[in-house]
């Protein structure tokens, strides 16, 4: 992978960039496609990019080794690399993964659970120079206090829950006054696009849809680019997505529109979640908007036609049911 991290806009000023952030891939795409991914993300205008497994060890095409090669491949391209750990673990085996992942130093870590939480808080206790650490977002912070304790631990960025609507996320870390840990003041993350990750369970839905035990899938979620979409027995319409352990919404949050709340808020990094499909596309329009003036009603349109895998919606971040699309209020905000 060649090439550097793109500059600032001339749309916005640094101080009121909003940094993209590329999430992990959520689902079992092959090595192949997840390498060719990778290197176009290399080229785009994300500043971070979150590595690794979330959701299955069973998905092992890549081991520990391949994630560090692709992130130090993604540091030299300029990126700013974030290791993940999984949000449900399960064995001893996922447990000795995690902890390689937290005590290894090269890069950032996000932890995904409590017990992730865990082994970083006591690194960064033995370690203070270590890298703070990233609040993943099904850490189940959504208060000032919370967040206050968290920060103390060692973190330097928080990834509010996706259900939290922005003025819940301005509440617990305002722009005025952002809560204060060892590392500094907290940045705020938020959820902008993709399936939202509603929940996870020690079952796998995947395997239980196909008739088949958990530890002997057959590895059937490898055959579902983008989770395997349920619809609704009276008039199909789509629901959920099925992503082995995981529930995803069917449709798509999108926080396109946003741009004004979010800086008013204090957020200053919006996480997109890939899709098989448009993704770069995505962020480049994503881009466009945040950071270059461009009109978020057109981009909206353009993303509604570029082949992605369900409806653009935004009800979560103004109170409201997560699949309701509120086109009109956000685009008054955006004019």
């Amino acid at each position: 992978m060649a090439g550097a991290a793109p500059s600032a806009a001339a749309g916005a000023p640094a101080s009121e960039r909003i940094e993209l952030t590329v999430g992990p891939v959520l689902y079992w795409w092959p090595r192949e496609t997840l390498l060719a991914f990778y290197a176009e993300v290399a080229e785009s205008p994300a500043r971070t990019v979150v590595l690794g497994e979330v959701v299955c060890s069973r998905r092992n095409e890549m081991r520990l080794s391949d994630w560090l090669a692709l992130a130090r491949d993604l540091a030299a391209a300029g990126k700013e690399v974030v290791l993940a750990t999984q949000a449900l673990l399960a064995s001893e085996a996922e447990l000795r993964t995690m902890r390689h992942i937290a005590e290894q130093d090269e890069f950032a870590v996000e932890a995904g659970d409590a017990s992730a939480l865990h082994v970083l808080a006591a690194a960064a206790k033995a370690r203070p120079e270590r890298r703070p650490f990233v609040l993943g977002p099904h850490i189940n912070i959504y208060n000032r206090a919370a967040l206050v304790e968290h920060a103390l631990l060692g973190a330097r960025t928080w990834v509010a829950p996706v259900e939290l609507p922005l003025d819940g996320v301005a509440a617990a870390n305002p722009k005025a006054n952002p809560v204060q840990g060892p590392a500094g003041a907290v940045q705020t993350e938020v959820f902008g696009f993709g399936r939202l990750p509603l929940a996870f369970s020690a079952r796998c839905f995947t395997a239980r849809h196909h008739r088949l035990p958990k530890d002997n899938c057959d590895f059937r979620c490898r055959s579902d680019a983008d989770g395997l979409l349920l619809r609704t027995s009276g008039d199909a319409q789509p629901f959920l997505v099925l992503n082995g352990i995981q529930t995803q919404s069917a449709a798509l949050h999108a926080l396109l529109a946003e741009a004004a709340e979010l800086r008013d808020s204090g957020i200053a990094r919006v996480r997109l979640s890939p899709c098989a499909n448009g993704f770069s596309e995505v962020l480049r329009r994503f881009d466009a908007v945040y950071n270059q003036g461009a009109a978020a009603a057109e981009a909206l349109q353009a993303l509604q036609s570029a082949g992605l895998p369900g409806a653009l919606v935004n009800g979560y971040a103004h109170r409201r049911p997560g699949l309701e699309a509120l086109r009109e209020p956000v685009l008054a905000v955006a004019s």
